[in-house]
């Protein structure tokens, strides 16, 4: 199987998605929106919108507050996602 781009960052996303449902979050993930937002998550009434991001790849300035505008708009948190490449996950309040 071929390994693209795309495909690394839906692996990434659905690996957010187990470990916040391990947590208790219900969840979506926004499949191809390019939008700011990879995964919206809710739970005891907060909800929590996501950017996955991997390896190397940063958010620009320009993502991070388009990300702040809508979770401002739904009422929820923000956080950007890194997965390093050893392994392991950085949770960033945007």
């Amino acid at each position: 199987m071929v390994s693209t781009p795309y495909s690394r960052g839906r692996s990434r996303e659905y690996a957010a998605i187990k470990m916040l449902k391990e947590e208790g979050w219900l969840c979506s993930r926004s499949a191809k929106s390019h939008s700011p937002v990879d995964i919206f998550a809710g739970k005891d009434g907060k909800l929590l919108l996501i950017q996955v991001k991997s390896g190397s790849a940063r958010v620009s300035k320009d993502e991070l507050s388009e990300l702040r505008v809508w979770a401002e708009a739904f009422g929820g948190r923000a956080e950007v996602w890194f997965f390093k490449r050893g392994g392991g996950v950085v949770r960033k309040k945007a």
